[in-house]
């Protein structure tokens, strides 16, 4: 390591890190968690070697705070068995602005609540528009549960690491190549947890079930042993499927059954035996971020919670999965959280609606330098007659990665709005979810493992910036 930009960190730390022969220890807990802010910070707006010793640091801290990443999957296995009652319904996050801060939320939540089934993800498209690579987004996770002081396993997860199938259509090799690429870059971050999507590639002019499913159980299937043969030691990385893109027509239980099924042959071919996937992602009738109306708000959805309920139950019952998870959701109408529960999803995806209250707390001056980039630069989103509420909304997602800065410099006084408007409806979701109490199952059934970090994976080369713009939140 080097020693100037060592003790860099450490000054800034307040000497509460203790560095031997590259172990590191946290000599100062208490003090160490009012200066892990510091180390966010660097990881979020440095570059080069500063910033990759401080996420290495981040992360080996978490390890001796007893703060360890890890995968869901053995939960989700003991769910399917019956070992785990279906009476809640993981939350799965996205946080795409101020991520440090709304993970410290997130955590302080969970620790009134004794809840410890949650995880923190970030989707292909996500890391791509808010500029944060998987090192970072574990960094601002892991630093939030140092500062909140919170122990035990963290759930962090690629969601929607997705196949472009218009990429896919040009140069196949590459557009999976990709997936793989960041799958790796992902792992050694500390994500144990991750969605392959091959969804976009199910071709409905086919003329059975299976044959519309099978590109995608193939590529599934690839994707998944790929990551069998790059996970630690000792871990069992949680990978979860896909049987349709979100936003388009509701998923049948043949849909479910072709591509389990399917997929399970195609494993096998990769490796007799293999360990599969623990869930799988269905569509119910909901869109990625909802649809904004003319004047703004956001279009009333009704979600099949039918089908949520009998695919679920059928992923469990005959496939000894953790059952379904539903994508999309986080703009629904709050009496709608219950019924997730009610139905045995497994697991909930949550994303723009933590977005759009930061959005709404920003300073308006902020909000409209944002918005002004997004004229100049996002103009071919504006379709037809949109209106400008419309337009803002379905691009306003593209101004969070270049205005990242602005968002870590607002005043503490406008965090705290932020903050207390996001810590309100994690408590509401949490409650209604079921999250309350969860710590017990995590602890009986996830035995997490203590991998530690390299730091050549955190002052390697950095990963260049990819078009994201066909791809699913």
């Amino acid at each position: 390591m080097a020693d100037l930009k060592i003790k860099d960190i450490l000054d800034v730390l307040d000497n509460s890190l203790e560095i031997h022969q590259e172990a590191v220890r946290v000599s100062n807990p208490s003090r160490f968690r009012e200066k892990v802010q510091k180390l966010a910070e660097v990881s979020a707006l440095e570059s080069g070697e500063k910033q990759g010793l401080a996420r290495y640091l981040t992360r080996a801290a978490a390890l001796d705070l007893g703060i360890i990443p890890a995968s869901i999957h053995d939960l989700y296995m003991a769910r399917g068995r019956g070992e785990v009652p279906p009476v809640f319904t993981v939350p799965a996050i996205n946080l795409r602005a101020l991520s440090f801060d709304a993970a410290r939320v997130i955590f302080r939540v969970a620790k009134d609540m004794n809840a410890s089934a949650f995880i923190f993800e970030i989707a292909r498209s996500e890391i791509g528009y808010t500029d944060q690579r998987p090192a970072e987004y574990s960094t601002s996770v892991l630093a939030a549960a140092i500062a909140e002081d919170y122990k035990g396993p963290v759930f962090i997860q690629g969601d929607h690491f997705q196949v472009s199938a218009k990429r896919y259509g040009a140069n196949p090799d590459t557009e999976v190549q990709a997936v793989k690429d960041l799958i790796r870059e992902s792992v050694a971050a500390g994500f144990f947890n991750i969605d392959v999507d091959t969804s976009t590639l199910v071709d409905l002019n086919k003329p059975s079930v299976p044959a519309q499913q099978a590109l995608n159980t193939e590529l599934s299937a690839e994707l998944t042993s790929y990551i069998r043969k790059i996970e630690p030691e000792g871990v069992t990385i949680s990978v979860g499927g896909e049987i349709g893109e979100v936003g388009g027509r509701n998923s049948t239980e043949k849909e479910l059954r072709a591509y389990i099924e399917g997929f399970r042959k195609e494993l096998d071919k990769q490796g007799a035996g293999m360990t599969g996937l623990s869930k799988i992602s269905i569509q119910t009738g909901t869109s990625h971020g909802g649809v904004a109306l003319p004047d703004g708000s956001i279009a009333k959805v009704k979600v099949d919670f039918d089908t949520l309920k009998r695919l679920s139950q059928i992923a469990r019952r005959d496939y000894g999965m953790g059952g379904a998870v539903q994508h999309g959701a986080s703009t629904l109408p709050e009496d709608a959280f219950g019924k997730f529960v009610e139905t045995e999803a497994c697991e909930i995806h949550l994303a723009t609606g933590f977005m759009n209250m930061f959005f709404n707390c920003i300073p308006v001056d902020l909000r409209e330098e944002m918005y002004a980039y997004l004229r100049e630069k996002h103009a071919s989103e504006r379709k037809g007659d949109m209106t400008d509420e419309q337009f803002y909304y379905k691009a306003r997602k593209n101004a969070v990665g270049p205005f990242k800065a602005r968002s870590w410099a607002l005043s503490l006084s406008v965090k705290e709005e932020i903050k207390k408007d996001w810590e309100s409806q994690f408590k509401k979701l949490f409650d209604v979810l079921g999250a309350r109490g969860t710590r017990q199952y995590v602890e009986k059934f996830v035995k997490p493992v203590i991998i530690q970090p390299s730091i050549k994976n955190y002052l390697g080369e950095a990963a260049g910036v990819e078009s994201v713009s066909d791809l699913a939140d």
